[in-house]
C-alpha cells in the first residue's frame, strides 16, 4: 500500500549550476529597518519628510543577528538543510519567498502579467497586452539564461516552497515506521516552461526513482494564475476572513478560476495514472480543493483523505465565493475531511447544510449516495528532530550570545510573516500601550520581532515602520532599545536559540489554522538548553492552537489592545510556580499532539471510514434472500417486525394524504402477519398519532411509532405513550415557528405543518424552486445555530425541512419496544425474540438499522435482518430493488409459512 502525499509543492526543487560571467556584489542579506525606510509620512510627503528618533536609534541590535552570513546559494533561506541532511526538519512555519523569485538558480517565469488591479481597465489592458506580444523584443538576457539552463548541471535540493509542517510530519512518521511507503505528488516550486522536454524527463525520472516523488509540470501561465491569483488573492483572504471586495484585490474570478481548475485537474490526472488498488490518497490544503472530487469521478472506490491546514471560515464568509458550490462538491469527493479544530469542522458542516442543502450530522455530511466523514486532527511538531537540532553547537553558541546580549532583560519574542493576517501591527500597538501604561518596566523588556515581508504589503510595512519608529523614539535610552525589529527571517539556529532564551512568546494572528511556532516554543522552554524555562505564551484566541491549549496559555483578542497589553504585564510578572503549572499542562498537550501522532491518527481514521463506506455501498450489500429469510422465520419462536411506512409499506403520497400502491394488499399483509401469535409488528412514520390511528384502524393489535419516535402505541393496546416531553417541545417550537414564518413569507408557495413534537417547512411546490432551496438552506442553518443548546435539529429531506428533537428517534422507540418485550417474556420464563426484521427506505431509518445490527453483533438476537428499499448507501444488511412491491411480497411469503 502506497500513501500518495499530495501537496502543491514537492519537498524538493532543482538547482542549476550555471556559471555567471561576472560576479556582482551581493546585496545585504537582511534589510535593517531605520527611520527613513517605508515611513508612512515618506510615502505621503516624499523622502524629505522623515522623522528622526530621539534619542538616536542604533542598529546594533539588528546587526547582532547578521554577524554570520552564509556563503552558499542557500543563504537566502536560512532554514534550508544542507544536501547531506536531505530530508531534514525545518521550522514548522517557514516564511517562504514568492514563487519564481527564489535565489536558487532556476528558470525565469514566462507567465503573462496578471490583469490590472482595476476591473474597469481589464479589457483595455488585455487588448494592449495582446498587441504588445506581437511586436515585443525578446529579452536577450533571459534567452541567454534559458540557453545556459539546457546544458547546465543540476541537482535536487530541499524545496523552499510549501508546507514545512507537512514535510516534517511525513518524515517523522517515515522515520519511526508508522508510514512505510509514500510517494510525494506536487510541483517543483519553480517555473518550468523554459525547460526542454528531455530535461523534464530526466528530472522526473530522478525524482521518481530516488526521491519517491511524482513531479507535475504545468505551464507557467496556468500555475501563476492558479497560485498567485486565485489562491493568494481570492481563497487565502476568504479563508482568513478578509473578503476581497474591492478592485485592488484582483478578486474577479472569471480570469483565474479556469487556471485553478486546470492545475487541480493536472494533479488528479497524475494521481489516477499511478494509483493502484489499495493505495491511499492524502491531499493537502486549499490549493487543491477540487482534486478529491475529480479523482472520485474516475476512481469511485478510491481511499481519499483531505486535510485543510488553514482555518475554514463561517458560512457567511464562504458564501461570498462565486464558485462556492464547486469548491464544496470538490471537497466532498473525499472519504474523510480533516480540519485543525472542532470550530472549523462545524463551519464546514454548516456551510454544506446551508449552501448545498446537504444533511450535516456531528460526524459528517450525508450525500445522496455516500457519507463523508468530517473530523478534527490538530497538527503537531516533530519533537524528536527538534530536540536533536536544538542541541547543535551552533544553537548553543547563539544561546550564550543572546543571554549575554540581553542579560537582565525580559525578552518577548515573535516570528511572523508581515501581512494583514498575522497581526504584527496589532501586536506592536499593544506593546506600545504596555510601555505607556508601565513606564517602570520599559527598560526591563525587549520585544524581538522577526517579520518577513512581501512586495505586496507596502502600506502595511510603512505603517509598521512608523509604529516601530515612534516606540523607539519615545521609549529608547542610550543603553536600551525596546524593540528589535528584523524585517527578514533569521537563521534556524538563531530561531531555536531565540525561543529557548525567551521569557515570553507573543502571537497575535487575526486568524490562523493552528500556529505550530507556539508548540516549538513550549518544547524549547523545558530548561534543558538554557537557565530560562517555563516561559508564558500569549496567544491569539483566533489560532487553532488556542482552542487546543485549553486556556493554559494567555489567550487574547488581538483587536483588544488593552487586553493584550495587560497580558504582557501578566506574563512578565507571573510567579515561577504559576509559570511552571501552565507550562506543564501545555507541554503535556504538545507531547501528545505530535507530528507523527497527527499522521497516524488521520490515516487510521481514513482507513476505518473507507472500510465503513465500502460496507455501506449498495454495490457491496447483497440483495435480500427471501429463501434465507424464510428459514430464519420458521426457526423462531418469537418474531419482531419494525417496518417503515412511506416508501416501504406504501408509496409516497401528498403531505396530507397517502396513496397506497395497493391499499387493501398492504392491510391484508399486515393482518396475515399478525394472525400468527408469534409475530409482533410495529409500523413507524413521521406522521402524527391521530393520523396513524386513522390509517391503521382496520389492523387490530398492530404497534405504531409516530413522529419518528416521539409517540409510541404498544402492540395490542389502545393508548399512546408520550416518549418525548410535549411541554418542552412547545418551548422550542414557539421560537422556531417565528423563524419559519420569516422564511415562509420570503418563499412563495411554501407552508408550515405543525405536529405535536416537530415542525415541517414544505417548499416543494414553491413558485421559485431554486430560490426556495436557498431559503431552506438558510433556514436550516439559522435553526441549527439558534437551537443548538436545545437539542433540536433541522434537516432537509425531499422538498421538506424537518425540525425535530434529537433526544427521541426511531432508534430510541425501537429500543423501548425491545426492552419492554424482553422483560415481559422473561417474567413469563421465556427467552427474548429470536427473529428481528427492520425495513425502511429513508435516511432517518439508518439509526434503527445501526441499533438492530448492534443487537446481532452482540448476540442479543439470534437472527436479525435489516433491509433498505432505497438506492442510497446504507448500513442495512440487505437491499430490495423492487421497492414497495418487493417488501409486501416478502412479507406475504413469510405470512404463508405460519
Amino acid at each position: 500500500m502506497t500513501v500518495f502525499v499530495v501537496s502543491l509543492f514537492l519537498p524538493y526543487t532543482i538547482h542549476f549550476d550555471v556559471r555567471k560571467p561576472a560576479a556582482r556584489p551581493d546585496p545585504p542579506l537582511q534589510h535593517i529597518l531605520t527611520t527613513e525606510d517605508l515611513s508612512l509620512f515618506a510615502l505621503r510627503l516624499g523622502n524629505s519628510a522623515s522623522t528622526q528618533a530621539t534619542p538616536a536609534i542604533s542598529t546594533e541590535h539588528e546587526q547582532f543577528f547578521l554577524s554570520q552570513k552564509p556563503s552558499s546559494f542557500q543563504s537566502y533561506s536560512p532554514h534550508l538543510p544542507q544536501l547531506k541532511d536531505l530530508p531534514a526538519t525545518t521550522p514548522s512555519e517557514t516564511l517562504t519567498p514568492l514563487w519564481g523569485q527564489g535565489l536558487f538558480v532556476q528558470p525565469k517565469s514566462r507567465a503573462e502579467d496578471l490583469p490590472p488591479v482595476s476591473i474597469l481597465k481589464y479589457a483595455a489592458e488585455h487588448d494592449r497586452t495582446t498587441r504588445s506580444r506581437v511586436s515585443s523584443i525578446p529579452d536577450i538576457r533571459q534567452d541567454s539564461h534559458e540557453r545556459a539552463l539546457q546544458t547546465a548541471d543540476w541537482s535536487v535540493q530541499p524545496g523552499d516552497q510549501g508546507n514545512a509542517g507537512v514535510r516534517n510530519a511525513i518524515n517523522a512518521a517515515s522515520r519511526t515506521g508508522a508510514l512505510k511507503e509514500k510517494t510525494w505528488v506536487g510541483t517543483l516550486g519553480m517555473p518550468t516552461d523554459a525547460l526542454e522536454d528531455t530535461r523534464k524527463f530526466d528530472i522526473e525520472d530522478k525524482l521518481e526513482n530516488e526521491y519517491d516523488s511524482l513531479p507535475i509540470f504545468t505551464s507557467d501561465n496556468d500555475f501563476d494564475g492558479h497560485y498567485s491569483h486565485y489562491c493568494k488573492t481570492i481563497l487565502w483572504p476568504v479563508f482568513h476572513y478578509q473578503i476581497p471586495d474591492n478592485p485592488k484585490s484582483k478578486a474577479y474570478e472569471d480570469h483565474s478560476w479556469v487556471y485553478y481548475v486546470k492545475i487541480n485537474q493536472a494533479f488528479a490526472d497524475r494521481i489516477v495514472k499511478h494509483w493502484k488498488r489499495g493505495d491511499v490518497i492524502w491531499i493537502h490544503d486549499y490549493h487543491l480543493l477540487l482534486v478529491p472530487g475529480m479523482i472520485r469521478k474516475k476512481i469511485p472506490d478510491a481511499q481519499i483523505g483531505f486535510f485543510l491546514h488553514t482555518a475554514f471560515p463561517s458560512s457567511e464568509v464562504f458564501r461570498c465565493l462565486a464558485m462556492r458550490k464547486e469548491l464544496l462538491e470538490g471537497l466532498l469527493g473525499a472519504n474523510l475531511l480533516g480540519f485543525q479544530t472542532k470550530e472549523y469542522c462545524n463551519h464546514f458542516l454548516q456551510t454544506c447544510n446551508r449552501l448545498l442543502c446537504a444533511e450535516a450530522t456531528a460526524d459528517g455530511v450525508q450525500l445522496e449516495d455516500r457519507f463523508v466523514n468530517v473530523a478534527e486532527f490538530p497538527a503537531g511538531v516533530d519533537l524528536e528532530t527538534l530536540d536533536t537540532r536544538r542541541r547543535d553547537p551552533e544553537v548553543g553558541d547563539w544561546i550564550k550570545r543572546m543571554r549575554s546580549k540581553y542579560a537582565n532583560k525580559q525578552l518577548i519574542v515573535a516570528r511572523d510573516k508581515l501581512d494583514h493576517v498575522r497581526g504584527v501591527r496589532q501586536k506592536l500597538l499593544a506593546y506600545e500601550l504596555f510601555l505607556n501604561k508601565n513606564p517602570h518596566l520599559k527598560e526591563k523588556v525587549v520585544l524581538i520581532q522577526v517579520a518577513s515581508s512581501t512586495t505586496e504589503q507596502v502600506e502595511l510595512e510603512a505603517t509598521v515602520s512608523d509604529i516601530v519608529t515612534r516606540i523607539n523614539s519615545i521609549h529608547s535610552t542610550l543603553a536600551h532599545q525596546p524593540i528589535v525589529f528584523l524585517k527578514q527571517d533569521i537563521e534556524y539556529s538563531q530561531y531555536l536559540a531565540m525561543i529557548t532564551v525567551a521569557d515570553v512568546m507573543m502571537i497575535t494572528s487575526l486568524r490562523e489554522g493552528m500556529g505550530l511556532t507556539s508548540h516549538e516554543y513550549i518544547y524549547c522552554q523545558d530548561g534543558k538548553c538554557s537557565d530560562k524555562h517555563h516561559g508564558p505564551l500569549i496567544l491569539s484566541e483566533f489560532t487553532g492552537s488556542s482552542s487546543l491549549f485549553e486556556g493554559y496559555d494567555l489567550p487574547v483578542n488581538p483587536w483588544d489592545y488593552r487586553q493584550c497589553a495587560d497580558a504582557i504585564k501578566t506574563a512578565i510578572e507571573m510567579s515561577a510556580s504559576e509559570r511552571e503549572r501552565r507550562w506543564l499542562k501545555l507541554m503535556d498537550i504538545v507531547v501528545h499532539h505530535t507530528a507523527e501522532f497527527w499522521v497516524t491518527s488521520f490515516l487510521e481514521k481514513l482507513s476505518k471510514v473507507h472500510n465503513e463506506h465500502s460496507m455501506r455501498d449498495t454495490l457491496s450489500i447483497p440483495r435480500l434472500s427471501v429463501h434465507e429469510l424464510a428459514d430464519k422465520y420458521k426457526n423462531a419462536k418469537q418474531r419482531l417486525f419494525i417496518l417503515d411506512y412511506e416508501g416501504t409499506l406504501a408509496a409516497y403520497g401528498t403531505s396530507t394524504s397517502i396513496v397506497f400502491t395497493s391499499p387493501q394488499r398492504t392491510l391484508d399483509v399486515l393482518n396475515n402477519l399478525l394472525y400468527d401469535e408469534k409475530n409482533i409488528v410495529y409500523v413507524m412514520s413521521s406522521r402524527k398519532p391521530e393520523e396513524m390511528d386513522r390509517l391503521f384502524r382496520r389492523v387490530p393489535k398492530i404497534g405504531l411509532i409516530a413522529e419518528n419516535g416521539c409517540f409510541l402505541k404498544e402492540y395490542d393496546t389502545e393508548n399512546w405513550i408520550d416518549m418525548a416531553n410535549v411541554e418542552k417541545s412547545m418551548t422550542w417550537k414557539q421560537s422556531v415557528l417565528m423563524i419559519l414564518d420569516y422564511y415562509k413569507d420570503r418563499t412563495e408557495g411554501s407552508w408550515i405543518e405543525e405536529r405535536h413534537c416537530s415542525l415541517v417547512f414544505h417548499y416543494a411546490d414553491a413558485k421559485d424552486p431554486a430560490g426556495a432551496i436557498r431559503q431552506a438552506g438558510d433556514c436550516a442553518n439559522h435553526i441549527n445555530d439558534s437551537c443548538q443548546g436545545q437539542q433540536v435539529h433541522a434537516v432537509i429531506v425531499d422538498g421538506e425541512l424537518l425540525i425535530e428533537s434529537t433526544e427521541w428517534t426511531k432508534g430510541t422507540a425501537a429500543a423501548r419496544i425491545f426492552e419492554g418485550l424482553k422483560h415481559h417474556r422473561q417474567s413469563l420464563g421465556l427467552e427474548a425474540p429470536e427473529f428481528l426484521m427492520v425495513a425502511g427506505n429513508a435516511r432517518e431509518d439508518e439509526i434503527i438499522y445501526r441499533w438492530a445490527n448492534t443487537l446481532a453483533k452482540d448476540g442479543v438476537i439470534r437472527d436479525v435482518t435489516t433491509v433498505s428499499v432505497s438506492s442510497r448507501n446504507t448500513e442495512a444488511m440487505a437491499t430490495l430493488t423492487q421497492g414497495v412491491n418487493g417488501v409486501l411480497s416478502a412479507l406475504q411469503k413469510l405470512a404463508t409459512l405460519s
